[in-house]
């Protein structure tokens, strides 16, 4: 068995849901292996794309389609031989399932006939991204696929507009030009954003600047518009009331930022000057915008 260790309460099976390298094929776990090796099914995203990792390292598990257009109905059958008893494992064409992928309604319905769903960690597009980016990761938003269509990804856009949060977006090629003139026309010219194209492969691209000078580095380059592209725009720098805090707080709060992390600095500037916590966790977030 795969999980020696975990003693079942049913007779049902385990849904193992698997990450899975998004380019080089050294980055998959010794776990995710063992558990594609002896499941009895993979419902995975492409078997065409799959079979190609299954391959390299020779492991033979019969694979079945689990995509966008058939989810539903394929998950009805797998969850059906779950219920029986067997042991299969979700995957996607690259990265962790269910993230911008197929899966959630599979795992949504096998929770909720009681099977076992069991994470086996790995890559991820979006936090690879976010952790070289020399953006803050304290806090960030991850929203996916932008619209498609122009009027409604602008929309879209101008809700993001005044998030203070680091925002990462996944685009396809064709539209990453559209996305960062958008960007530069409804969040300013100097915001700045990373993007992260081919992570792990031959040509990975992690670049970044402000958006308006970046998109005129991606126009002049044809051949780095090409793959999948993590993009990591910068969360808007929030304009503090000076009502807001008065200079003795400011002076306290810059004083323990020197010496300790962003948060004990915040608790202990509340502490002393009596001052909100989140007015003072905004301010000191301004203070670190402003050095990027």
């Amino acid at each position: 068995m795969i999980n020696e260790n975990k003693k079942k309460s049913t007779s049902n099976g385990q849904l193992y849901v698997v990450a899975t390298p998004i380019g080089n094929l050294n980055d998959i776990s010794l776990r995710a292996l063992e558990v594609l090796q002896q499941v009895a099914l993979i419902a995975a995203e492409d078997p065409r794309h799959s079979q190609k990792l299954l391959a390299h390292f020779n492991i033979n598990t019969p694979l079945t389609a689990l995509h966008e257009h058939n989810e539903i109905k394929r998950s009805h059958d797998i969850l059906s031989q779950l219920l029986q008893g067997k042991e299969i494992a979700l995957i996607t064409d690259a990265g962790t399932p269910l993230i911008s992928d197929p899966g959630f309604y599979l795992v949504r319905e096998a929770r909720a006939e009681g099977v076992t769903v069991t994470p086996i960690p790995g890559p991820t597009a979006l936090i690879t991204a976010l952790s070289v980016s020399g953006l803050p990761v304290d806090r960030f938003v991850f929203e996916g696929f932008p619209p498609a269509k122009p009027i409604k990804r602008q929309h879209y856009l101008q809700t993001l507009r005044e998030e203070m949060r680091t925002l990462i977006f996944y685009e396809s090629p064709h539209r990453i030009m559209h996305l960062l003139t958008d960007l530069a026309a409804i969040f300013g010219a100097d915001r700045y954003v990373v993007i992260a194209r081919e992570l792990t492969k031959l040509y990975e691209t992690i670049h970044g600047d402000q958006v308006q000078q970046l998109r005129q580095w991606l126009a002049a380059q044809p051949q780095q518009q090409q793959g999948e592209f993590v993009v990591i725009v910068q969360g808007a720098k929030h304009i503090m009331d000076k009502t807001e805090l008065d200079e003795q707080a400011i002076a306290t709060l810059k004083i323990l930022l020197a010496e300790l992390p962003l948060k004990q600095a915040v608790k202990l500037a509340a502490a002393i000057t009596g001052e909100k916590r989140n007015v003072l966790y905004d301010y000191a977030l301004q203070d670190v915008n402003k050095s990027i």
